[in-house]
Order: C-alpha cells, then structure tokens, then sequence
C-alpha cells in the first residue's frame, strides 16, 4: 500500500440517496435494449463517480470548501436540468417530507466532508472502499430499529464483511506498518484518523438511507436537489471564513466536482436504474470503488497490497449477499 501523506486538502467520494423502483421486464428486442443501455448508463455514472477523488485532490481546498462547492454547483446542474425537463413540481414538498429532505441534506453535508477529509488521510481507493461498507449499517439499524428480517446467511455476511474491512484498511497488513513506521507517528494518527472519518462517513449515509426509504414519495431527483441546497445554505458562512480558492484551476476543479460528479452523475445514475432491475443495479454499483481503485493507481501510484485486495473481495462478496435483490431499495452510491 503506497500512500502519500496528505495535506488537508479535500478528496471526495459523494453520494446520493433514494433510488428509483426498479424496473421489470419482460423478453422482447425491446426491452432488451433498453436493458442494455441501463447497465452502460450504470456504468457511465460509477466510472464517472470513480474519478471524483482525483477532482478533490487537484482542487487542494478545506474539506468545507470543497462540499459547499460541490452543493451550490451541483444545485445549479441538477436545476437546470429540472428546469429543462418540466420536473419543478417534484420539488415542492410539505410537513415530513420537507423535514426528512432536510435531515438527509445535513446528514450528506457531514458525510461528504469526512469523506473529504478522510482521503488525503488515507488514499482515495482505501476511504471509496470503506465507505461503501455502508450497507452493513442500513442491515444492521434496519433489524434493530426498524424490526427488519435479517437471515442467518445474511448477518454471516456482515461478519466477513466486517472481517473484509479490517483486512482493506491495511492495519494488519506489513504495507501498513512500513507506512506508519517511515512516516512517524503523526502519520500513523493521520492515517487511523482518516479511517474513523471514513467509518463515520458511512453511518452518516447508512442514516440518510434509512430517513429516505421512510418518505418514498419523494422522489430520488427532489432528494439529490434537496441535499445540494441544504448544504449549500447550511455551509455558505465556509468562503467566507475558510478562505475563497486562489487559483482558477481549484475553481475549474470544484465546478467538475458539481456539474460533472453532482448534476450529470446523478442524472444518468437516475436514468440507468430506471432501466434495469434490482439485481443488475446491486452488481454495477460496484463499478464505482473499483474505477477509484484503479484511478489512485493510474494517477497517484498509489496501490492496494495483496492483503488490502482479498479484504476488498471479501468485501465485495459479502455486501453482494447483503444487497442481494428483493431486500431492500438500492441507493446510488457516489461521493
């Protein structure tokens, strides 16, 4: 595992929440088609989400920063193409479905910024595969809070899951200890603090789905919107306070991180689940930590150890089982 220290400049890994019902279908060259272009759809937008870190790295702001730029940018995409597409009166909610909207909107902001904060912490494939450990969490408050059925095979697992994650965070790993031994110890509390932020990152969005799949009227476009505004008033004092960015290319960065990672990852998220069914969706969000894998390797050299990589399969067969179709809604992961 090969990890630079970090500055406190923000990496990312966004998100958003409640997806559409999946689609069933039935045999005909029609359908098949449409299929088709659902999982490159799915695709699209979990390669596109893979490179989210890259854009928070090169933008180099406080993590703060870099979430209120991605909600005000992302605002603005995701309205104007509401605007373009007629779907305005999606956003006029009321009683508890303006609060739910509300509560998943800070719950988002929090995680986006430990998310942010967490990678330059750690690496951009390691924070993108622990976050998406979330789905243990949504298994395990649903049967505590919610009284949701839980097989046996399924909390089994969340036990390798869990096993899965303390082999990818590299703690048990030889990488790991080189690491933390040539950095020094600062680097070594860097490093676990990073991991915290993380873990703390996915219970945030475990939450924001669970707050999600109580208010199902509202529909998954009003939800992203929603979140993007909130946070974008919620954190408006951040400029002012933190600082603006000093060069135009942050600028450039940030306006990618909410147009492309916010308002057209989204999109064409959106568009790909209404083609496909629950199955095929639970498989092709994988797409998205395993682009981010490939992309720190590519742009940074920065590698996953033998260890970290048979946590990562562990990982992704275990929430595979966890996800697996009929359970439960299905949320597009992104940063």
């Amino acid at each position: 595992m090969n990890h630079k220290p970090g500055s406190v400049a923000a990496p990312i890994a966004a998100t958003l929440v409640a997806a559409p019902a999946a689609a069933t279908f039935t045999a005909s060259p029609a359908n098949a088609t449409r299929e088709r272009d659902g999982q490159w759809l799915l695709i699209a937008g979990g390669v596109l989400l893979g490179t989210i870190g890259v854009f928070v790295e090169e933008a180099g702001q406080h993590p703060l920063i870099t979430v209120w730029f991605r909600c005000a940018f992302g605002a603005l995409a995701l309205l104007s193409w509401c605007l373009a597409t007629g779907r305005g009166r999606e956003l006029l909610l009321t009683g508890r479905s303006r609060w739910v909207a509300c509560a998943t909107g800070v719950l988002m902001v929090v995680n986006w910024a430990l998310f942010f904060a967490a990678i330059p912490r750690t690496s951009i494939a390691v924070a993108t595969v622990i976050f998406h450990v979330q789905p243990i969490w949504v298994l395990v408050f649903g049967a505590l809070f919610l009284r949701e059925a839980v097989s046996r095979g399924q909390w089994l697992a969340t036990v390798a899951a869990l096993g899965g994650l303390v082999l990818t965070t590299g703690l048990l790993d030889s990488a790991a200890g080189s690491a933390t031994g040539s950095h020094g110890g600062s680097y070594a509390g860097n490093y676990i603090a990073g991991l915290l932020m993380c873990l703390g990152g996915s219970l945030c969005y475990a939450a924001v789905t669970l707050l999600a799949n109580t208010q199902k009227s509202i529909s998954p476009f009003a939800t992203a919107l929603w979140q993007c505004l909130v946070g974008a008033v919620a954190l408006a004092w951040a400029p002012f306070v933190l600082g603006w960015p000093q060069h135009a290319s942050a600028w450039a960065w940030l306006l990618g991180l909410g147009v492309l990672h916010t308002g057209l990852a989204y999109v064409v998220l959106f568009a790909g689940m209404a083609r496909l069914g629950l199955g095929r969706i639970a498989v092709l969000q994988f797409v998205y930590p395993l682009t981010a894998v490939l992309v720190d390797w590519a742009v940074y050299g920065r590698t996953l150890s033998p260890m970290q990589l048979a946590g990562v399969a562990l990982m992704a067969a275990a929430l595979w089982t966890i996800r697996r179709p009929g359970r439960a809604q299905v949320v597009p992961e992104g940063g």
